[in-house]
């Protein structure tokens, strides 16, 4: 029987994260030689390849993908161990990894995490900016313990707790037609062009939802990979665009010819929820920190009015 060290299982998952050695090692601390040794020690136990060795290039052979798979699991199930002696012992310490999407982290996490410093101050958060596809596989793949994400969400194998809505506001230039309204009316973006992110971002897919309830439609020529580049296209003259709330919120400096208008009720919404694996070794303490994520200051979720 193989006798399996969990030090190569780490070897062998690092090296297929980013495929090269070196850059495997230097990620796990060690040298380039002892990693390779080790995963070579790894499959001769196994007596099957895991690893296809390129000059220019590291592969894993189709057992060695499946291997890799099975071992995100199992040392996520030791990372949870580990967390749950630790939590024994003091349980607002260790650490926690939590995933959030572009267009929140930047604007809700610095309203956020001070109170979560102060409240935990043993604890290490660990903040990973992905798009809410990539939370929602990294999650799976234990190398999350929770995710802030947009609902609705598919996914039945994962808790889901809601912490708030956050209104969308019209971002236009000063000179819009629309800017002197006080507020917008959904009915008001009928044949509008908006300037939307490009895909694998959620906020596209709200703001195609409100496209295709009101008559707008997309600017086809033009995708943004970042809420803070269709900012400053509106700014441009380019063409006008939805927001979240936060993102217009302090501290967050104005942006010199773009004005925002808020919708009249009801308006376009999303809805932000803290989600982890039903499994989950954490899920006491996830409850008790989506608890904090949820006290956000309701200010900050209404979008500010122009008479």
């Amino acid at each position: 029987m193989p006798r399996m060290n969990l030090r190569a299982l780490q070897y062998l998952v690092a090296l297929a994260d980013v495929r090269h050695f070196s850059r495997a090692a230097e990620r796990c601390h060690v040298s380039q030689p002892t990693l390779s040794t080790q995963i070579r020690k790894l499959e001769d136990e196994l007596e099957v390849q895991m690893v296809e060795r390129h000059p220019r290039q590291v592969m894993l052979t189709p057992v060695g993908e499946e291997i890799v798979s099975r071992a995100r699991n199992l040392l996520g199930e030791m990372d949870a161990i580990r967390s749950i002696a630790r939590r024994s012992r003091d349980p607002h310490s260790g650490t926690v990894r939590i995933g959030i999407f572009p267009t929140l982290a930047p604007y809700f996490l610095p309203h956020v995490i001070p109170r979560v410093r102060q409240t935990f101050p043993r604890l290490t958060l660990r903040l990973y900016e992905e798009k809410t596809e990539d939370v929602i596989h990294m999650l799976g793949e234990g190398q999350l313990d929770a995710g802030l994400l947009a609902l609705p969400l598919s996914e039945d194998w994962l808790e889901q707790r809601t912490l708030f809505e956050e209104p969308f506001v019209l971002a236009l230039p000063a000179n819009h037609p629309l800017a002197v309204n006080s507020e917008v009316r959904m009915e008001d973006l009928a044949d509008q062009e908006l300037l939307l992110l490009e895909d694998g971002h959620c906020l596209r897919e709200q703001a195609l939802e409100v496209c295709h309830l009101t008559g707008a439609h997309e600017k086809l020529d033009f995708h943004a990979t970042s809420m803070e580049t269709l900012r400053h296209m509106v700014a441009a003259n380019t063409g006008i665009t939805l927001m979240p709330t936060l993102s217009i919120k302090p501290p967050l400096a104005s942006t010199d010819n773009l004005v925002t208008r808020p919708f009249r009720e009801p308006g376009p919404k999303r809805t932000i929820a803290m989600v982890w694996r039903r499994s989950s070794a954490l899920a006491d303490f996830l409850e008790e920190l989506a608890g904090i994520f949820a006290a956000i200051d309701p200010e900050l979720l209404t979008p500010p009015r122009h008479d």
